[in-house]
This record gives C-alpha cells, structure tokens and sequence, in this order.
C-alpha cells in the first residue's frame, strides 16, 4: 500500500466529513495511477461527544475507525493509527482541512522522487484564501523564539535573520528545504520514522510537529515545503489563540522541546524567554479582550458625560442659578456618572451592543434605566435632589448619542445608514443550479439574516436569469458588482482546486467563504474552526449567543434575589443555610451560574462546549432519576449548550430548588 491518511477528530464532525469527502476524491485519483487500494483512512475519534463516531460508520464505511473511550490527546492517538497503518507513506491530517483532488498523489509522486525527503509540507491557505505562514517555519532556536516573542519577526519578515520562525525571506510559491513542517498537513516516509520513533507523548497537544521535524533532521533526511498543491486549514486569526489557556499550553510545549533538544544552558534561556511570553502574551490577551469588551460603552459614556456637563452648565446659569451659583461637585463628579452608568448598563442588558444594532434595544434600555433613575432620585435626601429636568433633557440627550455613534460607525463600515441592510449579508452560492437551490433551502430554513443575491454557475448553457447571475469565472467581478459578503461554494460540483483559486483570486478581509459538503444540511467556514456562528445549522439556539448569555445572567439574578427575598421561609427546608446563602451571593457577584456543566466538562482544558460560570445544578438534575453514566452526561451537556433556553434553566432551578444548598459543581 503507498499511502495511509491518518485523521484524528475531537468534536467536530462537521469538518471531518467534509475533510474526508475531499480526503476520498483525492484517492480516486490517486487508484488511477497506483491501482486500487492504493491508499487508506484512519481515523481516530478521541472520544466525541457530538456524533462524529456515528457520522463516520454511516457516512465512510470503508475508512477505518478507532473510536477512543477518552481523550489520549494528539500524539498519542495519531501513534495510534501509524501502529496499524499499512501505507508507505503516512499524512497526518488534521480534520478541519480540505485537499485538493490531487494533493495526495502530487505529494506522493514528490516522495518517490526525492529520495532524502523524510516529511514533507504543502502550501496552506485559511478560509479566506490567505497564505498561512505555518507552512513552512524554521527551528524555534533561543534567538528564533526570542525575535518572535519580541515582535521583531513581524518587523521584519523577510529577513534572514529576524525571520526565521516563518521564513519569511523564502517565496512561498517555490519548493524549499525546510526544518518545521506542521501537524495539519504532514506526509512522512515510514522507514524514516522506523529510525527516530513516533510522535513523543509528552505532547499533548501542540509542538509535537515541531519535535518530530527536528528528528527527522537528526535521522539524517530531509524536510520540504512543496507549494504545487494546495490545502485549506480553518485556522487564520482564531479567536482561541487570544485565550490565556491557549498561550500556557503552546508556550508550554516549547518549553518541553527546549529541555529535550538544547544544551543545558540554551535550554534554561529558551525556558527563560517563553516564560516571560507566556505573561506578557497572556497580560495582553486579557488587556485585549478587556479593551473590546468595554471600548464601545467607555466611548458612549464619555461623549454623554461631555453632553450632559455642557447641559448642567448651561441649565445651572440660565434657570437654576440664574442669579449666581453652581451645582456642587457631587452633582458633576458623582450624580452625573452614576446616571450615565446605569443608562449605559441598562442598554447592555437589554442588547444595545450587540450586532445587528437594533434602534428598539437603545430606546427600551434608554427607557427602563431612566425610570430606575428617576426612582432612585424620589427616594434620595432633599440635599441630592438637584434636577429632574436634567435627567429627563439627559435621557433624550443620551439616546440621540447612542443612537448617532452606532449610525458613523455602522456607515464607516457598511457605507449605508440602515442597521438590517447593513447586517444583512449579501450573498452568491456557487455551484449548478440544482445544488444551489438545495443549499438556499438551507440558509432559508435556518431563519439566517442573509439576502441571496442569485447563483454563480459552472457553465451557463441558456439565457441568462434570475437567480442565475453569472458563471464562477466571474465570481471576482460579481463581488464587486453586488457588493457580496459572502460566498457559498457547493463541494458537490465546484472541487477544492476551483474553490481556492477563487478565494485567492478574491481574498478580501471583508469577504467571507463557505463550503456546502453534497448531501449534507451544514455549512462550513469561513476562517477558523474555533469561530462561533460559522456554521448555517437546523434549528440551533447556541450558549454562546449574546443574547442567551445575557438573558441567562438576568435569570440568575432574578432567581438569587428571589431566594435570599424567601429564605426566611426556605431555611426550615434547607439543612445547610449557610451553604445555600453561599451559593446565592456567588451568583449574584457572577462568581457562579445555576445552571452549568457537569465537572467534567468544565475544566479550562475542555473546548468543545462553549465556556460559562461553574453551576450549582446540571442539566442531568432535570431528570427524576439519577443520571451517571459519563456518556450520557456528556450528550445532556451537549443539548444544553447547543439549544439553550431560559426556560430549562428555571425547570432545572424549581426542580432541585430545595438542593441549593450543594456546592458548586
């Protein structure tokens, strides 16, 4: 057997039957020159809770499944499949990709004929047709790792000396010796790995590729980038790698390499370095995501605070003061932005921040926070009672505000005044006509906020009409002519080669690609497997949503306040007071949730649910019986994070309600 493609999948069965849809074409190609039974898949499920195992025995009969009973991690379970594997050659496949229909034999044919070639690496492109610099990467030596960490490999990328790391300096278009392959798309000869052993254990996830790349220098072969054949990695700008989690554990994995490979001296500099990135990347990923979490209410605020003080002052020497006099400083420094920040606050909670902008979200938040104000200010001490008549001006004067910075910066964006038009995603599906009306049925049935624009067509064989707008060799100009955001290709008739030249030839920042595997109801893309809302999915009502994370915190505060109201009455009930108060005041400083996931699936290593607060309950409580079987667990789990409502948490909280007094889970 020439080949065996090896494939080891963790909760995303999407992307894996896309990948092996692709993986398939790419065999029968291959049988073509070498026979059949050429080539085979393995795949190895590190114990997936979300289908993928059943996906594969139904979908992918003949690819050889080894279904784990718990996660054993990247390294060992691609050691796994190289054990049993049968092929001359093995590649290592990560599952969110997809190959070009002669990738396989075009990296086969360049092992045969280069004969010191002991791994070998493709050029590869993320999801919106970008060249992923990964593809080709240098030793992270002390020095490497020390330009990089301190930016000055992105300085200077090509130079030979600063950048190393992705050697910048070598065309990406034109076949190099290379010393770092990576682990997404990695073909490596077996005798070779006969001489310097498998994928090393110690790495559970990340920087095994790099240990193994520098053996197979040590063994006295050869790694290449081989730029001829194409693959797309949904990777790019993941919104993961700007987690502290993901900056410990693939900084960590150097470290583990450092101590490996370097002198003992180099190793304790190495160690050295990426300790310190490890906390100057973390402190920025926290300042990151602090800035985008509060730049947009800190802007609003300040332009109000501007607003309202010139309001005082001219209200405070043209009816208030007129004969002379002020508003003491608690009124400006205190009064003031203690109103601003519970207008600002109330539009948060009721949605004003999130997109698509909704003018009824800022008057109702606008509308609930002045009311809350003015009751506040009924009960304050005559002293504090400066202006109703201030607050009234300052409501009006804070929803126009509001309402005025979301217009500029949605027109800074969309060009147009109009939030639906603007978010509304304009789009082309790609593919023959038939294909293309199965895929709108589709989106339609998903309720997404997109319009269809019409279809791009491989060939147009009759007079041009609508829905058809043109063929896919106009798809650049069709961009441009529909102001298009998005683009759907159908995998059942346009091929991965197709499909990249375009979003190439296209590769806007603005401009998003998905692909539509045949005969399937999903679509993937469009930049990274990690990105929420990248999939058009039947009837999903995620965790991670805005505006379920927002009305799940208002249930939790809603219930706890309740509580603490009753427990006078519940204490008689409860055997641990102390507890249960424990466990209300947690939920109301956000401390915890009521309702999360069971211990297992909580732990910060665990990304395959979206992240919330630890609970007090867990959706296996709904159930009258006690549930412990860990499958099953996890499957609930699942449910409840992929189709949230409001309403399961209360059935929950009523349920085990005189259990509150548990700990947190």
């Amino acid at each position: 057997m020439k080949l065996s493609v090896i494939i080891v999948n963790y909760n995303v069965a999407y992307f894996l039957e896309q990948c092996l849809k692709s993986a398939e074409k790419a065999i029968s190609l291959m049988e073509q020159t070498y026979g059949p039974n050429c080539a085979e898949i393995i795949v190895v499920d590190n114990q997936s809770i979300d289908g993928s195992v059943e996906m594969v025995k139904k979908n992918f009969p003949s690819v050889i499944l080894i279904a784990n009973k718990n996660n054993i991690g990247f390294s060992k379970a691609n050691n796994q499949a190289m054990q049993m594997a049968q092929g001359a050659y093995f590649l290592l496949l990560n599952p969110d990709t997809v190959i070009e229909d002669a990738t396989l034999i075009r990296m086969v044919e360049f092992m045969d004929q280069t004969a010191d070639a002991g791994g070998l690496g493709v050029k590869m492109v993320d999801g919106k047709g970008r060249f992923l610099p990964e593809s080709k990467r240098g030793l992270p030596t002390p020095w490497v790792a020390f330009y990089k960490i301190f930016g000055l490999s992105a300085l200077f990328p090509k130079s030979k000396r600063f950048g190393r790391y992705h050697l910048g300096f070598l065309s990406s278009d034109q076949t190099h010796e290379v010393e770092i392959l990576s682990g997404a798309c990695m073909m490596l000869r077996k005798e070779t790995l006969n001489k310097t052993g498998l994928l090393d254990e110690d790495f559970f996830m990340y920087g095994e590729d790099i240990d193994l790349s520098y053996r197979i220098l040590q063994a006295g072969y050869k790694n290449y980038y081989f730029p001829h054949t194409r693959i797309i990695h949904y990777k790019g700008e993941s919104t993961k790698k700007s987690s502290v989690n993901y900056v410990f554990v693939f900084y960590n994995a150097m470290i583990i390499f450092a101590r490996k490979h370097f002198q003992k001296g180099n190793a304790h500099i190495f160690s050295f370095l990426i300790r310190i990135a490890i906390y100057l990347r973390a402190m920025l990923a926290i300042i990151q995501r602090l800035f985008r979490s509060i730049a947009f209410p800190l802007l609003d605020a300040s332009i109000a605070y501007a607003a309202i003080y010139g309001l005082k002052t001219y209200w405070e020497h043209n009816h208030k003061y007129i004969e002379g006099g002020s508003y003491p400083p608690v009124f400006t420094y205190v009064l003031i932005p203690s109103y601003i920040l519970i207008w600002i606050v109330g539009v948060y909670l009721n949605g004003g921040y999130e997109k698509p902008y909704k003018s009824s979200r800022i008057l109702r938040g606008v509308a609930i926070s002045t009311l809350i104000i003015l009751v506040v200010y009924s009960l304050l001490p005559e002293s504090l009672r400066f202006s109703r008549a201030i607050i009234l001006i300052g409501a009006a004067m804070v929803l126009i505000i509001l309402l005025l910075t979301r217009i500029i910066v949605h027109f800074i964006r969309y060009k147009n005044v109009s939030f639906d038009q603007g978010n509304r995603k304009r789009l082309i599906i790609a593919g023959t006509e038939e294909e293309c009306k199965r895929i709108e049925g589709v989106i339609r049935s998903t309720h997404s906020g997109v319009d269809i624009i019409g279809y791009a067509v491989p060939e147009i064989t009759s007079t041009m009409s609508h829905p058809i707008i043109g063929n896919l060799s106009q798809l650049n100009d069709l961009v441009h002519i529909y102001n298009v955001q998005e683009i759907i290709f159908c995998g059942q008739d346009v091929s991965p080669t197709i499909i990249i030249d375009q979003m190439s030839l296209i590769s806007r920042a603005d401009i998003d690609f998905k692909i539509a595997p045949p005969a399937s109801e999903f679509i993937i893309g469009s930049n990274s497997i990690h990105r929420s809302g990248e999939l058009y999915v039947l009837d999903m009502n995620a965790i991670h949503k805005p505006v379920n994370r927002r009305n799940k915190r208002m249930l939790d505060l809603g219930i706890a306040l309740l509580l603490l109201f009753l427990s006078p009455l519940l204490m008689i009930r409860i055997k641990k007071p102390t507890q249960f108060l424990r466990n209300c005041f947690r939920v109301i400083i956000g401390k915890r949730t009521w309702v999360s996931y069971s211990k297992e699936n909580s732990g910060d290593a665990n990304i395959r649910l979206p992240r919330i607060r630890k609970g007090i309950f867990t959706p296996a409580d709904a159930s009258a019986i006690s549930v412990k079987e860990p499958s099953t667990i996890d499957y609930l789990d699942l449910l409840y994070a992929r189709d949230y409502s409001p309403a399961t948490d209360l059935n929950i909280i009523l349920k085990n309600i005189l259990s509150s007094d548990r700990d947190a889970n």
